[in-house]
């Protein structure tokens, strides 16, 4: 199994690259961001495990950050452990409350980090890393960000991935190109609808190469659908 992703929003550098190096000694695989707009673009390109988010970042807060992956469908189930040096127990309750799943106070021990991380994950699994989703022989695998038809790989991109993630668990169900929009590329992001169409060309394209292509189909005037169905 792919080791777990965690993505450290961090703002200082030095602070990043110990966190980085701590992780990857641990084996778990490292995304970093300096800030909330750096770390949604990383979100967007590769869905984490977890997310570690320093409190006080430039501009938007990482209150702020954490508040908005909640309330994203796509990211609401993303584990989040709070960094931050504010010891009152008012703030560590308005982080918890925005749903930050741990809470760490600077300074502290990477294994006491580690071991967090850890527990969290643990904690998380059930609902954030089913091990698979399975439409007759075909599997997306969330926590490894794998998809196969019986023993082979289909590569698609990270985006496809995602779109895909969605349909297979939203079947039978016509959804507009809008919808389509707010569910995978979330509600505060300016895309025009027709990038969905550019797409769902993509991921046919890579299903077409086993014979899944018909699953996803096109409702005349209305939007998408995917069909449990071969066909």
């Amino acid at each position: 199994m792919s080791a777990a992703v965690i993505l450290v929003v961090e703002d200082e550098a030095a602070i990043r690259e110990m966190l980085s190096l701590a992780l990857v000694r641990a084996g778990f695989s490292v995304i970093e961001a300096a800030d909330a707009q750096e770390a949604q673009t990383c979100i967007f390109e590769r869905l984490p495990a977890l997310v570690l988010l320093d409190w006080m970042l430039p501009g938007s807060s990482g209150l702020d950050l954490a508040r908005r992956l909640k309330r994203e469908t796509l990211t609401k189930e993303i584990p989040i452990i709070m960094l931050t040096a504010k010891t009152e127990e008012a703030d560590k309750i308005r982080g918890l409350e925005v749903g930050a799943d741990d809470y760490v106070t600077k300074p502290f021990s990477p294994r006491e980090l580690i071991a967090r991380i850890r527990a969290v994950l643990r904690r998380a699994a059930p609902t954030s890393e089913a091990e698979y989703i399975e439409v007759n022989a075909l599997k997306l695998y969330p926590a490894e960000h794998r998809v196969t038809v019986e023993t082979q790989d289909v590569h698609i991109g990270p985006t496809e991935f995602r779109l895909l993630h969605f349909f297979m668990t939203h079947r039978d169900r016509v959804y507009s190109r809008n919808q389509v929009l707010d569910q995978v590329w979330g509600g505060n992001v300016y895309i025009e609808e027709r990038t969905v169409d550019v797409h769902i060309r993509r991921l046919r394209k890579a299903l077409a190469e086993h014979g899944y292509d018909s699953l996803v189909q096109t409702v005349r005037g209305v939007g998408y659908r995917f069909s449990a169905k071969l066909g």
